[in-house]
Formats: C-alpha cells, structure tokens, sequence
C-alpha cells in the first residue's frame, strides 16, 4: 500500500551515524499518521506527506507501514520501480493485480514480495467488502538496480510458537520468500517468559530491526511494547525475552547504502 510511488533518494550512510550509540527506538506513538478515512495508516519511516529528517530508513530498510484499509477499498493501479516491496497481511485478504498479469489474494498467513526493478504496475484491495484489512508493507532498496520485475507469494508453513520463523532471505532456495538484498526476515510467536537468542548471518555489515507486531519483549535490555520499533547494529546476536504472549518481526538488514 502506498500514496507516494516516487521513493525518497538517500546518500550512502549508516543509519544513526549521528548518535553515540548503536541503537535507535521508535516509540509506536512517535510514527508518522494519516488517516484517510478508508485508509488508517501508520509510518515509521518518511513517507508520503510525513517526513521526518531523522528517520528516513534504517540501513537499507525505507519504509515501514502499518495499515487497516476499510473493507472494498484500496488503491488503483500505481508504479514503483527498483525497490524490493513485501507484503504481510495481518488480519483480512489482499487482492493484487499486477502488469504482469498476476491476479489473486494474498491472506494472513502468506508473505508477499515484488521486485520492482526496471518498474511495474499494481493495484491492491481490500477484497471484503465488510471486513477491515490490516498489515504491513515493507519497501528495501535492492542491491542490484533495473532488474527484471518479479512476483511471488508464498503461504508460510504453520509454525510452533517459541520459534523464529524465516520468511525471506537473498537465496531462491531457502526457506520463505526472497529478495535482490543481503536480507533475511524472520517472525515468531513468543509464549510469555520465553527467552531466546538471534544470531546475525552478517554481524559486520548489517544491523536488525525489530517490529513488535503485538506483545511486550525485551531484546538486548531494551523493552519494547505492541508496535514498537528498535534498529539496532554493531552486535553479533539479539537476547530475545517475552513478557506476554507476543508476535515480533525482525528485519536483519545491510547499514549501508549503495
């Protein structure tokens, strides 16, 4: 979901390259709002008509959007092109149309992911008429520009709570969806008390971002409640521990801009 099809440029940096620490919070009720009737929409990068200098990615990760779109309601055909776009449903169906020529619903339960590259084409909707639809859209910038324009969907095997779950990651043969970027997502379900541990697969060049999805977590001393961001880099490995029963996203992402 988007009102903005021209993604804002950025210079080569590393993200809170101005703080002292190796860390950043993103607090739920410091997002960008817009609330558009039938869109309800929640950013926590600069996006659309809300910019915020200090928070304009996290590495190569650019957008962040937390929507609920009212039921039979969506957006017309729009453009993108060279940045890696996923979709997560939380609650309610997606119908997608594309210049491809891909049509279907994407529901919860199922990742969604295009590579724009040389540009595409695509409408969303809600595909109730009743039911309000929720979820996330993520935008990464590629590391490789004007490539081919693709498409995939994928339904997420069911897993046991207590694990992190990989949803995407750079290779077309792993578990999950994937992407042109040294990326790998994973989400989980977290019974209250459980304490785990994250091992980055490239310490040195990338940085995590963890979006709390519902729940209360605590990961590296940092406490965190429901839609809660906190980025963070310069570790090897997250100390994970949940509070409640909680459903946490975590982005593992490359600092650097190329």
């Amino acid at each position: 979901m988007q009102t903005n099809s021209t993604p804002l440029t950025a210079s080569k940096e590393v993200a809170g390259a101005n703080s002292q620490h190796n860390f950043v919070l993103h607090k739920a009720d410091t997002r960008g709002h817009a609330d558009h009737g039938w869109l309800k929409a929640y950013h926590t990068f600069s996006f659309a008509n809300y910019r915020d200098d200090a928070r304009m990615h996290f590495g190569v990760l650019r957008v962040l959007n937390d929507d609920q779109v009212a039921g039979g309601m969506g957006f017309n055909m729009h453009q993108h092109s060279n940045m890696e776009i996923i979709t997560i449903p939380l609650e309610g169906v997606i119908e997608h149309k594309d210049s491809m020529g891909n049509h279907g619903i994407i529901t919860s339960g199922e990742i969604q992911v295009m590579s724009a590259g040389t540009g595409i084409f695509h409408s969303e909707f809600n595909n109730s008429k009743t039911d309000k639809l929720r979820l996330l859209q993520i935008w990464v910038f590629p590391n490789k520009g004007n490539v081919t324009p693709r498409y995939d969907q994928m339904h997420l095997p069911r897993a046991e709570k207590n694990i992190l779950q990989q949803v995407l990651s750079p290779n077309a043969n792993d578990e999950g969806v994937w992407i042109h970027q040294n990326a790998w997502f994973h989400l989980g379900t977290l019974k209250s008390g459980f304490q785990t541990e994250y091992q980055l697969h490239q310490p040195k060049t990338n940085g995590v971002y963890a979006f709390v999805i519902e729940g209360d977590v605590t990961i590296n001393g940092q406490t965190l409640n429901r839609r809660d961001g906190f980025g963070i880099w310069n570790v090897d490995q997250l100390n994970i521990q949940s509070h409640s029963e909680s459903r946490l996203l975590l982005m593992e992402v490359p600092m650097e801009l190329e």
